[in-house]
């Protein structure tokens, strides 16, 4: 008969390995598939980083309950009885879609240099000439998107790629529309509005403009970004501090 310590290390070792066993693997498809999910079903309540509720930072892979990515799975789907977490009507493999885009969110969090977000505002007001575009609370430019609760609808890691990448990921809202007329002149600005005969644009003098389309020889989208790329325009820890300053931004 074995003695004492050899069976509780026994007991450990099998434990240690049945959670292991419990892991899937996740592919690239299964983690856009997350993204979207928890899009839909989660960010309401735990924010683009997953860190909105106290002690539950699940985008950084602290979890209350569960561990392993079937009890995970359960919880999403069941909810937990006695707290604002209620049971949802997705299915068991969209669940653990969800599970595969939280892991992912956890090892990229570990990527993101720690910044701050006083001096990211200073920075963003200053020396990087962000206003000159952007808007927040009021302040500065309406040439680019209003950037007052950015915070609560992009995670840090696409904040930071959009310094260094503008052009990685353009976000269909804030894509930018060049029109020409009849007579040749070109004109670009965020599209405010269209219908089947005019279009709206504000363009790069902040003046609202609106075009027939009859009267427009063409207008598309351009392709790539306006916004300049910071990667070498600002240090590593000025990118940190000026992300760590757009994700404290949730609004009023």
């Amino acid at each position: 008969m074995w003695p004492v310590r050899v069976c509780t290390l026994m007991f450990i070792l099998v434990a240690g390995a049945g959670t292991v066993l419990a892991q899937h693997e996740f592919t690239p498809a299964d983690i856009e598939a997350g993204r979207q999910q928890y899009a839909n079903t989660c960010q309401r309540c735990h924010g683009p980083d997953g860190d909105l509720i106290k002690d539950a930072d699940i985008g950084h892979g602290k979890f209350r309950r569960g561990s392993t990515d079937d009890d995970l799975a359960r919880i999403i789907r069941n909810g937990i009885e006695g707290t604002p977490m209620a049971e949802t009507n997705i299915s068991a493999p969209n669940a653990l879609t969800i599970v595969a885009y939280l892991r992912s969110m956890a090892t990229a969090a570990g990527t993101i240099a720690s910044g701050d977000a006083a001096r990211g505002k200073t920075i963003f007001e200053g020396k990087g000439g962000c206003t000159s575009c952007h808007r927040v609370l009021g302040n500065g430019s309406r040439v680019g998107p209003d950037l007052s609760q950015i915070g609560g609808a992009r995670r840090t890691l696409e904040l930071q790629r959009s310094l260094v990448d503008p052009d990685a990921e353009i976000v269909p809202a804030n894509r930018t529309l060049k029109v020409v007329t009849r007579d040749g002149a070109t004109v670009t600005g965020r599209l405010l509005n269209q219908d089947s005969f005019t279009l709206q644009l504000l363009d790069s003098r902040e003046q609202l403009r609106s075009f027939s389309k009859s009267n427009l020889r063409e207008f598309s989208f351009v392709a790539n970004s306006t916004m300049p790329s910071y990667k070498d325009k600002l240090s590593s820890q000025e990118l940190a501090d000026v992300v760590s300053y757009l994700a404290s931004l949730k609004g009023l």
